[in-house]
């Protein structure tokens, strides 16, 4: 199959999360990724910004809440619902944005029971929230349990489940926890210190991908990872191949961008890395720790 046969056939994602001009982070990591993988994109920011907040100060354009429901509304109501296949949602402006997020996905799904949803609960890292505690308390409470998938880092992950996670057996005990009945684990233990790894945690088994730290990587991690994940598992990979090729891409991507020097993944350039995995990654299957179901 060709990708133009491919784009034709694929069911379109949409994608909800930050839009930034200069940077590859949020919808511009996202958008990317999927298109790339051959998958039609319907966009929806939730912010505006110029940059990635981490670069510094910037002028930030919320939609009016109201405006955004509307928006999401017509989303619901279009007539070509039918070609959507999946919702990503990522960082959001505002806690009633997830209330019209969720609205949208409970109607996507009553369309189409076959829809995914990926939720990217975009919190905070290990200086703590960088979202209003309102905006996370509804990420969980309305979001989560509608995702069949959720990609929270470690440090969200413990902030949604109040678990302290020191280790795999913790992140396993917080992932099972949580709502959706899959969860990857960003940045989750490895065996070393100088080792991280995404750890997922599905129905059944629990595998880890695990890979060497990168030093001052760019911003943008998840919202490639989410985006690359969901793009493989819609396109028939079983869950084993999903993650080794997702983190086998992002890892590259990474050391790519770092050994250039730049403050940005660089998707354009790597374009190729995202649909051919040029670094392998050795999956493990890990034992559960003992009392992790929910």
């Amino acid at each position: 199959m060709t990708k133009e046969e491919h784009r034709c056939e694929a069911g379109a994602v949409i994608v909800i999360s930050s839009h930034v001009a200069r940077g590859s982070v949020g919808n511009r990591a996202a958008v990317f990724t999927l298109e790339a993988l051959g998958f039609p994109v319907w966009a929806v920011p939730t912010v505006i910004l110029p940059w990635h907040p981490g670069h510094g100060p910037a002028t930030r354009i919320v939609p009016d809440p109201g405006q955004f429901a509307r928006f999401i509304k017509d989303l619901e109501n279009a007539p070509w619902l039918g070609e959507v296949s999946a919702v990503l949602s990522g960082y959001l402006g505002g806690p009633e944005q997830a209330h019209a997020i969720a609205g949208l996905v409970e109607t996507l799904k009553t369309r189409n029971p076959e829809a995914r949803y990926v939720c990217d609960p975009v919190l905070g890292d290990r200086g703590g929230l960088y979202v209003p505690e309102t905006t996370a308390a509804a990420i969980r409470d309305r979001l989560m349990p509608l995702a069949d998938i959720a990609t929270p880092n470690r440090y969200e992950l413990a902030w949604l489940t109040g678990v302290d996670i020191d280790g795999t057996d913790s992140a396993i005990r917080a992932a099972r926890k949580s709502p959706p009945a899959e969860v990857m684990v960003t940045s989750a233990p490895a065996s070393s210190p100088d080792r991280l790894a995404n750890l997922l945690v599905g129905e059944t088994e629990v595998l880890r991908a695990a890979h060497d730290s990168i030093p001052k990587a760019p911003n943008g991690t998840g919202d490639l990872t989410a985006a690359l994940y969901l793009a493989r598992l819609l396109a028939g990979e079983k869950q084993e191949e999903a993650l080794a090729k997702t983190t086998g891409s992002v890892v590259a991507i990474l050391n790519r961008a770092t050994e250039r020097g730049s403050d940005e993944l660089m998707l354009e350039t790597d374009r190729q890395i995202l649909t051919r995995p040029q670094t392998t990654i050795e999956i493990e299957h890990i034992a559960e720790p003992v009392s992790t179901t929910h």
